[in-house]
């Protein structure tokens, strides 16, 4: 099966400009193409990595990615998919997450001479003139057109600014510059980057009179209609420093039945009769699957070893309460009040409540339990004494578990 045949059989490719002229760029390995990274964070996170898994999958096929970091449009902010309008980073800020981004991009892709380029649009969109880019860019957009855009028809109620309104400006010049520098001719992105990419390739057909495509690619849903990568303590990151191995391994470990093998075609490198074999599976089945799945996503993300330890620790502690090799959440004497700790803290600290009032919902509802207790009470408090030495292990909901010590 060739590259783009297989892309469409793991369910990855949502909309393309032109089919036949992409896949034969593709299969024949001449496709340089590019996608773009808002340094928005000092670590990548899930929904990027389904971006570098297809940008992999493209350069192990012959082709040539170029991972377009945005250290100039990232100082705008990209409303597509916003109810607000993004905070301000100052240039330390995003030169900081680009170094950031560039170590994690290495896991994933080879940099090697002439292999694939990253690139900081900064070097072009910073030095632009204002004059020049009306005249040379600005008289090839249509505002009607724009307008239509649903990138930002869902911001037009809430408020759109005129410095978001510059965003697909950018974004298409972006295109353009790297067609002229690079020989880029494709570019790839969310499906919710549909109207920006075809503003792309409509500017250099009408200023080179050149072709150029555009391919985007399904965000991964989970089956209450929300983006992957989110969790009630915030995004799934890359870094390990953020999301511990084990949390990485947990958050696939549990998703849903109806996602897990959606995601185990998208986003793994396991051959495709092998994972049509699973989708006979069911019942207990299943979970070998999100086992399969969390570790192949682990392995690729961390290491092997990560994803063996991270296996092996949730299977201790499903099977026996066993808290070896389980993530550890470290408080000082300063987290205690009085000598004491109580529940509701205990699971902001941990990072299994997002909030107070996350904790309080989940005590209640009769979902946590400490060292294999019930706790019901959410003024309950513990002695401090009782995190020392070997901690405690708490546990919310079904699968997901801390020990928790004081040093």
């Amino acid at each position: 099966m060739e590259i783009y045949e297989e892309l469409t059989a793991r369910g990855l490719i949502a909309q393309v400009t032109d089919e036949k002229e992409i896949k034969e760029l593709v299969n024949n390995g001449d496709a340089v193409f590019y996608i773009g990274f808002d340094p928005t964070a000092d670590s990548l996170h899930v929904g990027h990595f389904m971006a570098l898994c297809l940008m992999k999958r493209l350069q192990m096929a012959g082709n040539k990615p170029i991972a377009l970091l945005g250290g100039g449009t990232g100082m705008i902010g990209d409303p597509s998919g916003k109810t607000d309008m993004r905070k301000m980073m100052t240039k330390e800020d995003i030169a900081h997450n680009i170094a950031c981004f560039q170590k994690q991009m290495s896991k994933f892709i080879d940099f090697g001479e002439g292999k694939a380029r990253i690139v900081n649009n900064a070097d072009w969109l910073l030095n632009l003139n204002y004059i020049e880019l009306l005249r040379d860019v600005g008289a090839c957009f249509s505002v009607n057109n724009m307008l239509r855009a649903e990138c930002y028809k869902q911001r037009m109620e809430r408020g759109l600014t005129f410095l978001e309104f510059n965003y697909m400006i950018m974004q298409s010049y972006d295109f353009l510059e790297l067609y002229r520098n690079y020989g880029c001719n494709m570019q790839f992105g969310g499906d919710d980057q549909w109207s920006n990419m075809l503003f792309g390739t409509e500017l250099i057909r009408k200023k080179l009179s050149k072709d150029a495509y555009a391919m985007t690619i399904n965000l991964l849903l989970n089956s209450e209609g929300k983006k992957m990568g989110k969790t009630v303590s915030g995004a799934v990151w890359l870094d390990a420093e953020k999301t511990s191995p084990y949390d990485f391994y947990q958050y696939w470990r549990n998703v849903d039945d109806a996602d897990v093998l959606k995601c185990i075609r998208m986003l793994t490198f396991l051959p495709l009769e092998e994972i049509d074999k699973m989708s006979e599976w069911e019942g207990s089945k299943l979970n070998e699957a999100k086992e399969i799945l969390g570790y192949e996503l682990t392995k690729l993300v961390h290491s092997e070893e990560d994803a063996i330890k991270a296996q092996e620790a949730a299977r201790n502690v499903f099977s026996s309460g066993s808290s070896s090799n389980m993530p550890t959440s470290i408080l000082s004497e300063d987290d205690l009040k009085e000598g004491n700790i109580d529940i509701l803290s205990l699971l902001v600290k941990s990072g299994l409540a997002s909030s107070r009032n996350e904790a309080r919902r989940a005590v209640e509802q009769g979902g946590v339990s400490v060292d294999q207790e019930k706790v019901t009470d959410p003024f309950k408090a513990f002695p401090g004494e009782l995190l020392k030495g070997d901690g405690m292990v708490i546990k919310k909901g079904k699968k997901n578990f801390k020990k928790i010590k004081i040093c």
